[in-house]
This record gives C-alpha cells, structure tokens and sequence, in this order.
C-alpha cells in the first residue's frame, strides 16, 4: 500500500501560478535542474540556485516523495553572451591556462562539488557532463532534421523557429513570449547569414579548425549547440516526459523555451509538467554574474578575501540568508543582512539545543502546535522558508520562555517540539552545528601572525625567508600578493 503523502504546491512558471503538486507516477519524481558551466569558481549566484533546489528536493523527500535528481554540468558548446557564435566558454578558459578543455572542465566541477557541499546541499542523484551525451544529442538533431523542423547550412544545423511556431506549437510559451517579440529582440551578429532568422538556434555548430572540442556527425566535425545537452540527458535519465524542471531565472529565455522547442518537435511531448526559477542575487540592484564582473565567489565568501566583505562568513550563515528571502524573489548581497543572518542561525541554533532540557509540565501553556503546522505549511507552499524560520523563531521564543520558567510545557508536547523543530532545521531547510566560524577565526588569526613575521623578514631584507614563506603557503593552496598598502592573502 502507498503512503500517504503531504499535500506540496508550487509556482509553476509554465502557467503563471501556483498549483497542487500532482506527479506523473506513482513511485517516482522526475527532477532535471541546469548545472553550471564549469569555467570558472561557483559564485554566489550558484550558491542560490544549488541551496533552491536543494529545498526543492529535500521538501519533496519531507512529504514522502521518492525523487530523481539529475543536475547537469556543462563543459562544452555554452558559447560567450549565450550566443550561436564566438568563443566556448571552457575551451577559452582552457587556451588561457594552457590546459586541455577536461582539466579545466573537471576542475571547476570539484571547486562546484566542494562549495555547494560546504553549504549543505544534498548531492543529485545523477550529475552528467554534456560532452559525455554527444550521440543522445546527435540522434536527437537526425529526429529533428527529419521532420523538418531543423535545417543543415554549412556544415552547422539550426532549429527552424519560425516552422515551428506555426506547424507544431508557439514558441516562448514558457517565457509568454511571442514571435513577434523574438524577431524585435534577435541581435544580428557577425557569421549569422547560415541562418533562415537570426532567432534560429544552433543545434550542432561546425567547429572552426583552431577549435578543440569537436566530434564527427553526419553534418561536420562540430559540437553540439548549448539547449541540447538538457534536452538529451533529460530525457535519458527521466524519460520524455518528467515532474520538475528547474533553473535560474536567467535560463527561462532562451534556454528553456528552445529546451521546450526541441522537446516537443523531436517528441511530440512537453518535457517537463512543472518549470521552477529561482531569482537573482543583486549587487546594489544588478544581477551578479561572471558577464558583469561583479560576483562573490564561495571561496571568498568562506575567507571574507573579497573586496566588498566585511568579514568572513560560515557556510551556514550563507545558507541561512539564502533561506530568508523566498526563492523566488531578488536577493540584495549586503554585509548588514550576512551579519543579521548570522546572529539570526546562532539564536536558531541555540534554541534547538535547550528543547532536550526544558522542564516538563502537566500542559503546555503556548499554541506550539499551531506555530509548527505553520512552519511545516510553510514549506510545503511553495518551499516559502522564510516563513518556515519566522514561525520557527516564534519557538525559539517560546522556548526561551520555558528555559527562564516563565512559560510551560508538557512532556507530550516537548517530544512532539523535539522531533519536527529537529526535522524542519536539520531535514528540510539543511541547516547544522556550524563549527566552521570558530576555524575561521583561527586561521584569521594564524594568517596575520604570519604575515606579519614575513612583514618583518621584508623589513630586514631576508627576502630568502619571505619568498620561503609566500611559496609554502602556495603549496597549500594559499597566495600571498604583495601591494603598496601590504600584503593580503585568500585561498587559491
């Protein structure tokens, strides 16, 4: 017999409103969430998108669902400005450091797996790389190209946007765009004559011979375009058809709406039910992001090594002001709400760790239970956390009142306080004992007094001790760059 699950809503891009969870099976969830593209540190742009999907999974898990996570890296065909020309995003980070496309590509993966594993996120299920599915997405251009929705042009293959917007189904369903609104908007850029529409998009790209990436097809010795990967490790670990599909909102247009595209031109079917976005982080109201030169990677986070930080931050204190803001909405990046944050986790924290000792009583004297079906609703609404913590902090009230004797509990009522306010911090919203503040200030402290040691060295002109100290702290993955103002270190 199944169990019973808890009743999930969410905000369904594809409609525009909030809507009952109603999965396509019985025993399984479906869950596709586009990856990073692995050139470059995971900033906290990633961290958002990582930590919202993460709720996502785990809320889904809470209500008893058994879930599917497949979470993509992109390490080839994602070209500069999201484009059909110009420079591949791992393969010019490689020219740069002079190393082979996959040492870039499988080094920025482990950087990604270290951040958003620091932050507490449960790792999917499956993590595929788009260059380890170049035949899924080969075979997927020959079912386009034979039905006539994809057109081969010099080697390359575009997908016919305009034939099939008025043969098959609208395009921009999923940003309710129009046609129309895609021809006003389409840039005309240089080596985009191959085209039928400047809106049509690359399928399979002819690779230039200076390009590195680049496999035998029946049209060229090329590299798949950008949207496909998704459509074709979709639909090999989910199937054609699945529950979620999410990304950040700077994907709904045009990555998800061509994703759709050639979903339901090769398939005849909607690849996904429901479409999740988080929204952006902003850096005094501009979307932060590797293209605008403004991001704060994880690692800076971690070390306070960043020019606009005050300070160090915990992985838990990150976590916790991603959960105070609703997925959905923008997230403004400021020291003061880091600093609220982390005060806020420790008062969590320290609430959570005196429930085991609370004198008992023969009632409860606070609607407890109330305050934890709202918590617990909460979440289950559109994985609203900052509603969850509000009314978890509503406890920690409580509990604080019950600690000082001025407000009781019975021993019914403190189990039943234990076990959810526990689920709800540790299962669902991922949040534990943060140690990591303390290391912090340890190694804070080390850093300077070594600093300061090799300051001196410099001073004395013993450059052989400080060019001893500055290549051991190398070794262990610590640079030291010296300046007219001094020396300032961050982790490499």
């Amino acid at each position: 017999m199944a169990t019973e699950k808890l009743s999930v809503r969410l905000y369904n891009t594809l409609s525009g409103m909030k809507e009952g969870f109603r999965p396509l099976r019985e025993d399984r969830v479906g869950m596709y969430v586009c990856g990073p593209t692995v050139y470059g540190e995971a900033h906290l742009g990633h961290a958002r998108s990582a930590i919202t999907f993460d709720i996502v999974y785990r809320v889904l898990k809470y209500a008893g669902y058994n879930v599917r996570y497949v979470r993509n890296f992109t390490d080839v065909g994602h070209l500069l400005n999201d484009a059909d020309e110009g420079d591949d995003k791992v393969e010019k980070k490689a020219l740069a450091e002079n190393k082979e496309p996959q040492e870039v590509a499988q080094y920025y993966e482990a950087k990604y797996l270290w951040a958003v594993d620091s932050l507490n996120c449960l790792r999917p299920n499956l993590m595929p790389i788009a260059s380890g599915h170049i035949m899924e997405q080969i075979d997927i251009v020959k079912a386009l190209l034979d039905k006539g929705l994809a057109y081969e042009s010099e080697g390359s293959v575009y997908f016919d946007v305009e034939k099939y917007n008025n043969t098959i189904k609208k395009y921009g369903v999923l940003s309710h765009r129009t046609l129309e609104d895609t021809k006003d908007n389409s840039r005309e850029l240089a080596g985009q004559q191959e085209k039928h529409n400047p809106f049509d998009f690359a399928l399979w790209k002819k690779a230039p011979k200076e390009h590195i990436m680049k496999w035998q097809s029946p049209w060229s010795l090329g590299f798949p375009g950008w949207h496909l990967e998704c459509t074709a490790m979709g639909k090999k670990y989910l199937g054609e058809e699945f529950d979620i599909h999410g990304g950040g909102m700077d994907l709904l247009f045009p990555h998800h709406d061509c994703e759709i595209a050639q979903s339901v031109g090769a398939f005849g079917k909607m690849p996904a039910k429901y479409w999740l976005h988080n929204n952006m982080i902003t850096i005094e109201g501009r979307k932060m992001g590797k293209s605008y030169n403004n991001f704060i990677t994880i690692t800076e986070m971690f070390s306070g090594t960043h020019h606009l930080l005050q300070k160090a931050y915990s992985p838990m204190t990150i976590r916790f002001f991603m959960l105070m803001a609703h997925y959905r909405s923008t997230l403004d990046f400021s020291n003061e709400a880091l600093i609220a944050s982390e005060k806020g986790f420790a008062r969590l924290m320290e609430a959570k760790k005196k429930i085991s000792s609370l004198p008992e009583s023969k009632e409860t004297s606070f609607p407890l239970k109330k305050i934890m079906e709202d918590a617990i609703d909460a979440v289950l609404d559109d994985f609203n956390t900052p509603i969850c913590i509000a009314n978890l902090f509503e406890l920690c009230k409580h509990i604080n009142s019950v600690a000082d004797k001025k407000a009781t509990i019975s021993k019914e009522d403190k189990e039943y306080l234990e076990q959810n306010f526990n689920a709800l911090c540790k299962d669902v919203l991922g949040l534990k004992e943060d140690n990591s503040g303390t290391d912090t200030k340890v190694v804070e402290g080390l850093m300077n007094l070594i600093l300061e040691v090799r300051k001196s060295a410099r001073e004395q002109k013993d450059y052989a001790t400080s060019d001893k100290i500055r290549d051991a702290l190398k070794e262990v993955g610590i640079e030291i760059k010296d300046s007219k103002e001094g020396a300032e270190w961050r982790l490499m």
